[in-house]
């Protein structure tokens, strides 16, 4: 229940990063109060930087243990409740863009560290190497999904 998002802006096929964030919530806060968390997390990127062509996340079918899947599933929830707040809500994408499917896309390859991605999704973004993401890299991420997504439709030159 620590997610990322990005905002990134398309012209002439060139994405731009608008912006992109985190949120960690503690594991010592109950899940109603990392629920609300995520969902106010989630409702200032969408006020602040809407309107958007489309909401994407990465594909997730199950964690480590039942209560890792747990609070994937509140975090979504969480999410899709601040969007349909403003009006919007996921893409059902065909196919999901699986955390695999998004490395591989980004990086070339689907068993990418972290920090492998992040430097993919600088040199995409055409920030420069001195651009830090958070610990634990959740904007990146973020950012990588949104690229994997733009660069799987054909929306963007790579």
């Amino acid at each position: 229940m620590s997610p990322g998002a990005a905002v990134i802006e398309v012209r002439d096929r060139i994405p731009t990063l608008i912006a992109a964030s985190s949120v960690a919530t503690s594991t010592a806060d109950n899940d109603a109060v990392r629920s609300v968390t995520v969902e106010s997390f989630i409702a200032q990127m969408v006020y602040a930087h809407r309107p958007f062509y489309a909401v994407v996340r990465e594909d997730f079918t199950s964690g480590r243990n039942k209560r890792a899947t747990q609070t994937i599933f509140n975090s979504w929830v969480a999410a899709d409740r601040a969007l349909h707040t403003f009006g919007y809500e996921v893409l059902d994408l065909k196919p999901p863009l699986s955390p695999t499917s998004v490395k591989k896309i980004v990086t070339g390859n689907g068993k990418a560290e972290k920090p492998e991605v992040a430097a993919a999704v600088r040199n995409i973004l055409r920030l420069g190497d001195d651009y830090k993401f958070a610990t634990g890299y959740d904007d990146s991420d973020a950012c990588a999904v949104a690229l994997a997504y733009l660069i799987s439709k054909g929306l963007i030159d790579v």
